[in-house]
Formats: C-alpha cells, sequence, structure tokens
C-alpha cells in the first residue's frame, strides 16, 4: 500500500520534535458480528519542541471523517493522504489532536483482525501491531521512541469478553473503559475481543501478587490445560524476576490464544496473543510442549526486554528478540523443576540450523541490522535476529560469566525502565559489571556478518599420542550480494575429548574450554595423552561457528553417532552432518544412511523429528534427482519399520506415523494409511486421533487416492476452523490440473481467502512429487508476484512471495528466470531479498544435487 512506509530519518525528526504524553482511543465495536468498518476516536495529547512546526500522525483507514488539531479543524481531504495525516502549524509545548476515522476489521493478521468460528459462528477479534499496525486501529506516531500512556474505552456487543493491556474493568452499558497504561510503545498495545472463555489465577511471591489469565475460544476450552500452561509461566516468572532483579512491570499477566494468527506470539504489554494452534487438539509429543513452553517463556521475558526497555529504532530489534530467545531456552535449562533441562540440545539442532540457513543467504546482515525503513524491519524477523542473536549471547555469557551478565541486566533495567535504548546502552552496562571491554567483541559479532568455520589440527607420535591441537578458524566469503566482508571472530569455546566406554557408549573424558582468536589458536593439550576417539569443537555450545570433525572423529561418529552418553554433542554432531549436507560435502545418500544408522539410538523425541524433516528436505531438494525415488523408497520402508517396531503409544511412534504418511507412496504403503484411518488396520498403541487422521487424508489426497468426496467427508467428522485449514491443504494437494488451477486462483487472482486459509492452500499446492504438474506455475509466478506485492498487505504478500516461488524446480532454466525477472521488475527492496533468498535455496539445491550424483560415481 503506498504510503504505508516509514524511514528511519522522518522517525527521527519526528522523534526530536515530539514527546507524546497520551492517547485516548474510543472504538465502537459493537458492529463486529456483522463485520465492515467501525467508529475509532483518537485523542492525542502531545507537545512540539518548536513553535509553528509540522510533522505527522499516521493512520490506515478507509474514511477519516474529522481532524481537530488545538480546537482548529483541519480540511480532511487535504490532510489525509497516503495513510498519513498532515499536522502544521504546531503549539509550542502542548498539543491536542483528535481524528474520527472508520476502520476496517482485517483478515490478514495485521491490524484488528475478525474472524468467525465455524463452531458457534460467534466472531472473535484481536490485534496484532507490530510493526506499523496500530495506525489501522487508532492515529498513532508510529515508532518504538515515541511511548505514550493508552487509555481504551471499548464498546462491544453483550455477553462479550475485552481484554486489553490495562486489567478489565467491569462493563456500563457494554462500554469497557480502561484504565491508562503505562508509558509504552504503540506496537505493544492491544485488544482482544469476543466471547472468549477464560481461566483465572494468579501469581504469589513474597507479598506479590499478579493476575494471570489464560483466554481461548469457546471450542477450544475442552483441549485447554491452563494447569500446565500456568505452571510453566509461574516458572519463568520465579527466574526473570530473580536473574532481572526487577519485579514484573505490569498490573496483570493474561495469556491469549487466538485464531488465524501469523506468528507463534507476540508480546503485548500484560496481554500476549498466541497463536491457537498451542491449544492441542490431539496427542503431541513432548517436543511440541517444550516448543510451546518455549514460547510461552519468550514472550514473558519481552515484558522486560522489548516492552518495559525499548529499541529506539529497529536496527537493535536484537535487543528485543536475541534476549528474549536467549533467556527463555537459559530458563527452560536451568530453572529449578523444569521439565525440560536438555533444552540447548533442541536449540542447537533446531533454531541454530535455522541461523546457519540464514547467515549464508543473500541476505545476510548483522546481528544489529542497518535497518532504512519500515520495508526492511518486516523481513528481519529472521534466523539471525532470533538465533543467531541469541548464539551470540550465550557465547557472551560464557564469556564475561552469567553472574556478571545479569548483573549488568539488572543495572540495565533500572537505568532505563519505561524507557528507550541502543547498543551502547546495554554493552555499557554489561562492561560496568563484567570489568571486560566488549567494544571490539560487539563490532566483531553484532556489527558484522556471515559465520565462520572451525577445524582442529591434530598431529600425532608413532605411538598414538598427541603431540599438538589447534582450532583452525576460517572466514568463507560472504555469499554473492551480501554487504560486507567475511571476518574472523573470537570464540570462548570449549573442547570434548570422548572415548567408548566398556558399554559402547561415548563418554567426554575430559573439556578444555579457550578464546579461539585468529586463523590458528594451539590448545594447552595435556602432554601424553592417547588420541581421544572424538574430539568434538564447540562442545557445550558456547559459541556461533560451523563445526567440521577430523577424519578420525567423523569415522567414528559415523559409526558410534547415537552412542553419544549425553544429548548435546548427539545434537552438535547431527547438526554438523546436516550443514555438511547442505554445503555439498556430504552427500544426501551419505546423510541417509547416516541418520538410518544412528536415528534408532536417539532417545531426544525434538532432536528425531528434527531429523525426520531434514532428511525429508534433503530428499526432495538434494539428492541427484535419478536415485532420489530409490532414496525416497529406503527412507519410507524405514520409516514404516520404526514405526512398527515403536513402544506402543509412545513419542516416538507419534513422530514415526507421521513421518511414514509424509511420505507413503507404495499400493501397500497407501493401503495402510486408508486401513488406519477407516478402521480395518491398526498399530498397537496409535491413537488415530484428528491432527493424525488430517495428515493421512492429505497424503492420500496428494496421490490422488482421496478427491472431493473423501476430504468432504473428513470435513464433517471436523467442522471447525483447523478442520476447514486442512480441507483446504487437501484440495490443493490433488494431483489434478484443475485443483491446482483452482488452488491458484483463489490466492493469486483473488483477495477472498483470510490468511489462514491461504497459507493453508499454499502449502497444500506445493507437493514434491508433482514436479511436472507444477512446472508452468514458474512463469505464472514471476508475471504475478510484482502486482501481489503492490497489492495485497505485508503479511498476504509474503506468504505468496516466498510459499509460491518454484522451490521445487531445481534447475538453472529456474535460476535466469528468477535474474531475468530481478533485473526488470525492479522491486523493492523487501520483494528483492524474499526473492533472492529464494533463488538462493535453488542454487544450493543444485550443488547438493551435483555432490550426490558424484557420490554415486565415486
Amino acid at each position: 500500500m503506498p504510503g504505508t512506509n516509514l524511514t528511519r530519518e522522518e522517525a527521527q525528526r519526528r522523534a526530536r520534535l515530539l514527546t507524546v504524553d497520551s492517547y485516548g482511543i474510543e472504538l465502537d465495536l459493537s458492529g463486529a458480528q456483522e463485520g465492515g468498518t467501525y467508529r475509532s476516536v483518537t485523542t492525542v495529547l502531545f507537545r512540539s519542541a518548536e513553535a509553528g512546526a509540522e510533522t505527522f500522525i499516521d493512520l490506515v483507514a478507509p474514511a477519516v471523517h474529522e481532524v481537530v488539531l488545538n480546537g482548529t479543524s483541519l480540511d480532511v481531504a487535504a490532510a489525509f493522504r497516503d495513510s498519513r495525516i498532515a499536522l502544521t502549524h504546531l503549539h509550542e509545548g502542548p498539543n491536542e489532536l483528535t481524528v474520527v476515522a472508520d476502520c476496517a476489521y482485517t483478515n490478514t493478521g495485521e491490524g484488528l483482525h475478525r474472524f468467525v468460528d465455524p463452531v458457534d459462528e460467534q466472531a472473535y477479534l484481536y490485534t496484532q501491531f507490530e510493526v506499523p499496525d496500530a495506525r489501522r486501529v487508532f492515529a498513532s506516531f508510529e515508532q518504538p521512541d515515541l511511548k505514550a500512556t493508552f487509555q481504551f474505552t471499548v464498546k462491544a456487543p453483550e455477553g462479550w469478553t475485552v481484554v486489553s493491556n490495562s486489567p478489565t474493568p467491569e462493563p456500563k452499558d457494554h462500554v469497557w473503559v480502561f484504565e491508562p497504561t503505562p508509558r509504552i510503545s504503540s506496537y505493544i498495545t492491544a485488544l482482544i475481543v469476543g466471547p472468549y472463555h477464560s481461566v483465572h489465577s494468579s501469581y504469589e511471591k513474597d507479598g506479590q501478587s499478579v493476575p494471570l489469565g489464560i483466554y481461548c475460544r469457546p471450542s477450544l476450552a475442552e483441549y485447554l490445560d491452563s494447569d500446565a500452561i500456568f505452571e510453566v509461566t509461574r516458572q519463568g516468572f520465579d527466574w526473570f524476576q530473580e536473574k532481572f532483579a526487577y519485579d514484573y512491570p505490569f498490573a496483570k499477566y493474561d495469556q491469549l490464544f487466538v485464531p488465524e494468527f501469523n506468528a507463534g506470539a507476540m508480546e503485548n504489554a500484560g496481554a500476549v496473543t498466541i497463536r491457537d494452534q498451542y491449544v492441542f487438539r490431539s496427542k503431541v509429543t513432548d517436543a511440541a510442549y517444550e516448543m510451546r513452553a518455549e514460547t510461552i517463556l519468550h514472550e514473558l521475558a519481552h515484558m522486560w526486554f522489548g516492552d518495559l526497555v525499548t529499541m529506539e529504532w529497529w536496527n537493535d530489534l536484537w535487543l528485543n528478540e536475541s534476549f528474549a530467545t536467549y533467556t527463555s531456552i537459559a530458563c527452560q535449562a536451568y530453572a529449578p523443576g523444569s521439565k525440560w533441562p536438555h533444552s540447548w540440545t533442541t536449540f542447537a539442532n533446531s533454531m541454530k540450523t535455522w541461523a546457519y540457513r540464514q547467515d549464508q543467504l543473500p541476505s545476510t546482515h548483522p546481528i544489529m541490522a542497518d535497518i532504512r525503513d519500515l520495508d526492511d524491519v518486516l523481513v528481519n524477523f529472521d534466523g539471525i535476529t532470533y538465533a543467531k542473536g541469541a548464539s551470540v549471547l550465550k557465547q557472551l555469557v560464557a564469556y564475561v560469566g552469567q553472574d556478571e551478565f545479569f548483573s549488568g541486566v539488572q543495572a540495565y533495567f533500572k537505568a532505563h525502565a519505561f524507557g528507550n535504548t541502543q547498543l551502547s546502552d546495554l554493552l555499557g552496562a554489561l562492561e560496568e559489571t563484567s570489568g571486560r571491554d566488549l567494544k571490539t567483541w560487539s563490532t566483531a559479532w553484532l556489527e558484522t556478518a556471515g559465520i565462520n568455520v572451525l577445524r582442529p589440527e591434530i598431529e600425532l607420535d608413532a605411538s598414538g599420542h598427541v603431540t599438538s591441537l589447534a582450532v583452525r578458524q576460517e572466514a568463507p566469503p560472504l555469499p554473492a550480494g551480501a554487504k560486507g566482508e567475511p571476518v574472523l571472530r573470537p570464540h570462548r569455546i570449549a573442547i570434548g575429548c570422548y572415548d567408548l566406554d566398556g558399554n559402547g557408549k561415548l563418554v567426554r573424558t575430559s573439556r578444555i574450554e579457550l578464546d579461539v582468536e585468529g586463523a590458528r589458536t594451539e590448545v594447552p593439550f595435556p602432554a601424553d595423552t592417547p588420541r581421544p576417539a572424538v574430539i568434538l569443537l564447540n562442545d557445550d555450545d558456547l559459541s556461533y561457528a560451523k563445526v567440521r570433525l577430523d577424519e578420525e572423529s567423523l569415522r567414528v561418529v559415523t559409526e558410534h553417532l547415537g552412542d553419544f552418553e549425553e544429548s548435546l554433542p548427539r545434537a552438535l554432531c547431527w547438526a554438523s552432518a546436516w550443514d555438511m549436507t547442505r554445503d555439498g560435502e556430504l552427500a544426501t545418500r551419505d546423510y541417509l544412511e547416516l541418520v538410518l544408522s544412528g536415528i534408532t539410538k536417539e532417545s531426544d523425541i525434538g532432536v528425531v523429528q528434527s531429523l525426520h524433516r531434514q532428511v525429508k528436505l534433503a530428499l526432495d531438494l538434494y539428492a541427484a534427482p535419478e536415485w532420489r525415488e530409490a532414496g525416497l523408497t529406503r527412507w519410507t520402508d524405514a520409516t514404516l519399520a520404526h514405526l512398527r517396531a515403536a513402544e506402543p503409544g509412545s513419542d516416538h511412534q507419534l513422530a514415526w506415523a507421521r513421518a511414514f504418511a509424509a511420505t507413503a507412496r507404495t499400493p501397500q504403503q497407501l493401503d495402510l494409511l486408508q486401513g488406519l484411518l477407516d478402521g480395518t488396520e491398526t498399530i498397537e498403541g496409535l491413537a488415530v486421533d484428528t491432527e493424525l487422521r488430517w495428515a493421512f487424508v492429505q497424503r492420500l489426497a496428494a496421490v490422488g487416492l482421496h478427491d472431493e468426496e473423501e476430504i468432504s467427508a473428513e470435513y464433517e467428522r471436523d467442522r471447525t476452523a483447523a478442520g476447514e485449514r486442512h480441507a483446504a491443504a487437501a484440495r490443493s494437494a490433488r494431483p489434478l490440473a484443475e485443483a491446482k488451477a483452482e488452488a491458484w486462483a483463489s490466492v493469486v487472482e483473488s483477495d477472498k481467502l483470510p490468511n489462514a486459509l491461504q497459507e493453508a492452500v499454499i502449502s497444500g499446492f506445493v507437493q514434491t512429487d508433482q514436479r511436472e504438474l507444477l512446472a508452468p506455475y514458474t512463469e505464472k509466478f514471476f508475471a504475478a508476484v510484482g502486482k501481489v506485492w503492490e497489492a495485497r498487505s505485508h503479511e498476504m504478500a509474503q506468504q505468496i512471495a516466498v510459499g509460491l516461488y518454484p522451490s521445487l524446480q531445481v534447475s538453472r532454466s529456474t535460476l535466469d528466470a528468477t535474474d531475468a525477472w530481478l533485473a526488470s521488475a525492479s522491486p523493492n527492496a523487501a520483494l528483492q531479498r524474499l526473492i533472492s533468498e529464494s533463488r538462493s535455496g535453488v542454487e544450493r539445491a543444485l550443488k547438493a544435487q551435483e555432490a550426490d550424483a558424484a557420490a554415486a560415481v565415486a
């Protein structure tokens, strides 16, 4: 939408001019059940540093009826254009602005999202304002450093619930008048409105009492495990308040599971919204509960990192996201009584692989990114901002010490509560408490892009004793198109030495922790020590780097990867093998054999499920095309064997059932899926519940064995919002030209689908064994993507630009078509970044396929 961008320079000028005191926001949502638009009245009190100055306030609205500045009505037609209201002739000192507008409900997950539950046919609303979407609901100075207090007055239908940042008052004549918030940024204000179900409790400790609430739609209430959610929440309150030495800063803490949410969750102050897929309707593995707990703790950490203290501008987004990620996982790992003390294993094998992938794309950027405008930040919620940033913080903690780190954090919160900060504010506090000069560290880690590779150099004497051990550090060239130069960085790492014990387990026999700097670092290895079976660099995963094994360690790991006694070194070796596969250093067929040889002994269910995803991705994209079917057949046979061998009713059984369903291909395998659906086949302990049924139905639809009749019948069994999404995905997955054309038209040629259904249709449309059927859509994609980007909201356009890019068409012609489009279309920076990232994936897949083909010849 033209006019919705905001540059850093514009924001800086506005911040120098204005101090915003308060917003009074009145919303008439009494017609929410019918939809359309709603009346929004905003009154802003602000101060200007200059008399006669001019600025603007942001608003995205179908209609503006009245603008009154300091008692004078402005000409709306002249003042309101391009989603901005021009404000001129400001008073020096206090100013008052009132804006009366009609704002629109959305179905895109931006602004005030409206959803109608097919179960009760009731409307449910929630806001999503990050990055710049408060302006879709009320007029606002939409930038994080213009904090103010916010008072909401809301009219809603009788019997509905209204939740905001402040505690919910008793309504009078269907009107809720909330108390003003503390000074916060506009993007963390919130409203959640509708006939929501709720459960209430409190956090009590040492005289402190914080009201707690959990909300969901009534159709999900039977599945809401509120006791487990409250338990994790209280664990977070205990640990964060101790580590931060700052009491929870808001009046209450509500967690609201809302429908059709684009992200995992959002840290609205005191009113966190979370995707309601985290209310589990069917059996899930413990990895899903661990992921939900991390999300809960991540958002709670944001109450301090981001909400209490907020970055001044979006280039310091990492101050929010990296810290929330690091502290949430640290809480899981270290909090007394945590159910997930091995959370760093999950981090190493999931989030860090995300970071490594992101850091090798042409869009790689420093953790402290150069954010020129809102378009930049909208595509910057990525693996660098979250996972690489958290990895670097983990290293910083190892570098300065955990106690010193949190002492610095405590000083930071006390100094900047309810204010805005830059990188230097936090580093200054950490330098003060740690005694370390962090400027060099910051330059190397936060202000440069790219990833380092660490390799061991080992020399032995004739008897097999280690005479020399060194760490060789490399800084590979940045990807083509990336900005900056490769950098060698300081690393704080541990080196683990592992040997096989009498039970065949790989156990750590010694550990050396040291700083690695420059191209080569000598390791103080004890003299006359026999060579360990495995020498593992970056043991305990303290640093952020790609790690390679020496030849002998790789041989032992290949034979005994599943025999590590602890889960974290296993995860590090799995991650290294996966990285080598992506880099074309390990053939896909060899990666498959490595996984098949070691996964039987892998006890960590999160690692098992990561391996399932990675093997499937490797076979689909990185396998030599002429061998792919053989590889998929071998993998699918293995998944069925593991499914039948797994302990009945176990997490591993469920994970293998899903892996089998994803690739079932022979008539006998597909007959088994059908038999499990209709009850003619059973596997002891396997509950074929609602979500697993849909996994089977979608696979049967994708191979042409289920059509509209069967899909509709399954939807009749599950007439819910989730069932509607699953059915949409199944329909678009069918291997029929007309099914693909219908799906394409519903997403690309029409804008009627809500965000969640559009995402479902796209996911079904892209089937890895339908390459030939999908090939004509490459040309259609490039013909349409620019127009879609211009016409749709950011979230909807990004789904299409990423989801429908022809990633499966791994060929030189796809790269050429992408290059031709990039050269001729002149896309804006955000769209160019997304398309370039997808192009990089095809380029990587080509290289990996060549490596796999070469392995066959060898």
